[in-house]
């Protein structure tokens, strides 16, 4: 069961170690895109060239899709980015169903641990499988692996780091589930009092607007946070009266005592442009203009003028 590229790691990897998938399990085609054309998921695309028989219920309570999935008979259900199930359907399996996660739990339980791991500044995260229970992100951890994350960092380099990390841990839990070796270690005993559970929730557009008054570091790990999707943005006022809604993806950092205010624009109009921080300057390296195309500054630059 999964929907987005991530998922897409742990099927192939399963794949190709020759266990016995009977289904597929996906979200349904949707439209995307300015055209609005119709479009499959990552994994239901996998799962096409792949001969795999696949499942898109609009609702996983579905009379007709509980007895279609029971009937295949799963020893055993595999969850990599996808819905909360309905108890009837994780409690199918006779070994139960475990869930791939990209955090270290019970750290960033939540739909977005990848980007906020980084957004928060942490050095490093992980992957974790665990049964599933009727809470989110909260069963029974089978297997942890630590990964250590880049000072440069961004969210999808992580993500296809964790992707690959990921889709080899769950052959091990698979393959110790198969072979009743597997522990399980409930996540209670690993929250320690002093030290607050950060969550991993949805992430909203507002959450990707930059805030200019933050310190450079903040800001700095907000932009590779969310690069490149959704990508954090701004609108900048380059001239009087004309502005521009601009996503950014790529930043660097300047560590020195700022001599503008918080939000202002520093520009030669050749080779860069920088905004002024609480603590410093955020250098803009690929941006993308609304309507346009990702872009380095330099080229920016070539039809844009900053007063």
């Amino acid at each position: 069961m999964g929907t987005p590229e991530f998922a897409v790691g742990s099927l192939r990897k399963l794949r190709n170690e020759n266990f016995n998938i009977v289904g597929v399990i996906t979200s349904p085609d949707k439209p995307s895109g300015r055209g609005r054309k119709i479009k499959s998921s990552p994994v239901k695309q996998y799962a096409l060239q792949q001969g795999l028989k696949i499942f898109q219920p609009e609702k996983l309570k579905d009379p007709g899709f509980i007895h279609e999935i029971t009937s295949l008979k799963p020893d055993l259900q595999v969850v990599v980015a996808f819905r909360m199930l309905p108890e009837e359907v994780w409690k199918l399996p006779r070994f139960g169903t475990i869930n791939l996660h990209a955090s270290l739990l019970p750290q960033y339980r939540g739909a977005a641990p990848i980007n906020w791991a980084i957004i928060n500044g942490e050095t490093e995260t992980g992957v974790t499988t665990f049964f599933i229970n009727e809470k989110i992100d909260t069963g029974k951890i089978i297997f942890q692996e630590k990964v250590p994350i880049q000072q440069d960092e961004t969210a999808g380099e992580l993500h296809d780091k964790l992707m690959q990390t990921g889709a080899n841990l769950l052959v091990q839990t698979v393959s110790a589930i198969m072979f009743d070796t597997c522990s399980q270690i409930d996540q209670s005993t690993l929250i320690e009092n002093n030290i607050p559970l950060k969550p991993a929730p949805k992430i909203h557009s507002e959450d990707c607007r930059i805030n200019w008054n933050l310190g450079v570091e903040d800001i700095y790990n907000l932009i590779r946070g969310l690069s490149p999707d959704p990508g954090s943005w701004s609108e900048l006022d380059i001239n009087q009266g004309e502005t521009l809604f601009l996503k950014i993806y790529k930043s660097d950092k300047e560590m020195v005592k700022p001599s503008h205010p918080p939000g202002t624009i520093v520009s030669d109009n050749k080779k860069y442009v920088k905004v002024a921080a609480k603590d410093g300057y955020i250098i803009l390296q690929n941006i993308q203009q609304a309507g346009k195309k990702r872009m380095d500054i330099e080229d920016f630059l070539r039809g844009i003028k900053i007063r």
